[in-house]
């Protein structure tokens, strides 16, 4: 598959460029002795990570081109039928931290099948930090949308919780539909501030990250980050649901499909 993608694309680039040179190179390289005699049906995304896991700290940039390869050849896969489902690349992908070894953007992910507990836990039931941690969890947004969430962007009506554009980091307004566990969370919130849903000490602000993650260490994990919740939704909408990947990339924010 690997080899006729590579065909289809030969004649788009320049004689003798870099492309030609290194695509299938790559791939042979770094790619095929892991996957090359795994049939692609098999092929999952612990598969996928253990490839680009091997090298995205000392080569980050072919790290991003075999992964850019990869998913190009798992969805002339999925057009030729020969699997169902979501790319395993697509979810490997959401599961690896930036290509930096220490990266900001690096946040341990709690397992999906740990979730439950830790937001039974007390630390994250009863304090003003445990609620916001368990409002940020439910629809899987972002740290800094979820802490600084205020009345005025829920509409009590249709149960939307709207995030403005200015608090986005995709700079559009993103709608988040509020479940009944969300709703019981707002409920509890209730009168403890007219602005912030989740207020901090200092009035009119909201609860800062570092608050609400240390509910998170209080409810016994210290293995995972508040910003992680995002990755473990994403492990359990692929698992456990079925959802299109577009879907749930939509339900994280993230940009999908292009103009």
């Amino acid at each position: 598959m690997a080899r006729t993608v590579y065909a289809g694309l030969l004649p788009t680039w320049k004689p003798g460029g870099v492309h030609v040179r290194h695509w299938i190179a790559s791939l042979e390289r770094h790619v095929f002795p892991t996957l090359g005699q795994i049939p692609i049906v098999r092929i999952t995304r612990q598969d996928i990570a253990r490839v680009l896991q091997a090298i995205r700290f000392e080569r980050p940039e072919t790290a991003r081109r075999v992964r850019q390869r990869l998913r190009a050849i798992m969805a002339r896969a999925k057009a030729n039928e020969k699997y169902a489902g979501e790319t395993p690349v697509e979810i490997a992908s959401g599961g690896l931290a930036d290509n930096r070894p220490e990266g900001p953007d690096h946040h341990p992910a709690l397992p999906r099948d740990a979730l439950p507990g830790a937001m039974q836990a007390p630390a994250a039931q009863d304090s003003v930090s445990g609620l916001a941690l368990r409002f940020i969890t439910l629809p899987a947004v972002r740290l800094d949308e979820g802490r600084g969430a205020c009345w005025g962007e829920i509409d009590r009506e249709t149960r939307i919780w709207t995030v403005p554009t200015a608090r986005m980091k995709t700079r559009r307004d993103h709608r988040v539909p509020s479940s009944a566990a969300a709703l019981e969370v707002l409920e509890d919130a209730r009168g403890l501030d007219d602005g912030p849903i989740f207020p901090g000490q200092r009035s009119g602000k909201p609860r800062t990250d570092v608050a609400v993650t240390r509910a998170l260490r209080r409810a016994g994990r210290d293995d995972c980050s508040a910003r992680g919740m995002r990755s473990t939704f994403r492990d359990w909408a692929w698992e456990q649901t079925g959802t299109p990947r577009e879907i749930a990339e939509l339900c994280l924010a993230h940009q999908v499909g292009n103009a």
